[in-house]
């Protein structure tokens, strides 16, 4: 149970990224009822965690260094973000991730979040990778070819 519980929290990948559904609770919104914009940047962060849980690879693990590599770790280079509509409190809301381009450090995503078909936010997102000082270091090739680009 415990096994499927966790799949299921984690979204889904599908075509060549990953869904992720996450319900809006009071502690999202502001005080008119309406989420607050930056709890957004909240729910692109849980669709690329769990978009990169998907696809196998263990952040935590990576970042200790146990993947047989020193430690590394993804961090937000850059993002452009869209605000086209409110979600308000107990909407279902969608966290698409799709991949767009890679560079040896830097992966662009493409973020939307939708609510029954209503695009709420549109973003492109630069992850990069850096080491445990934080210097950008290029993305180990076997976890570089889980993106399919």
């Amino acid at each position: 149970m415990e096994a499927l519980l966790k799949e299921a929290l984690a979204g889904e990948l599908v075509g060549n990224g990953h869904r992720l559904w996450q319900r809006v609770y009071y502690e999202d919104t502001d005080f008119s009822g309406v989420v607050y914009h930056a709890r957004y940047l909240h729910f692109l962060e849980r669709g690329r965690t769990d978009y990169l849980r998907c696809l196998g690879i263990n952040q935590g693990a990576l970042a200790d260094g146990q993947e047989g590599r020193e430690g590394l770790a993804f961090v937000v280079y850059h993002m452009d973000i869209a605000f086209r509509a409110a979600a308000r409190m107990d909407d279902i809301l969608e966290i698409a991730t799709e991949p767009e381009r890679m560079t040896g450090v830097r992966l662009v995503l493409n973020q939307k979040i939708t609510c029954n078909d209503r695009q709420l936010i549109v973003a492109k997102v630069t992850v990069a990778t850096v080491d445990r000082q934080g210097r950008l270091v290029r993305m180990p090739k076997d976890t570089a070819q889980l993106f399919g680009l």
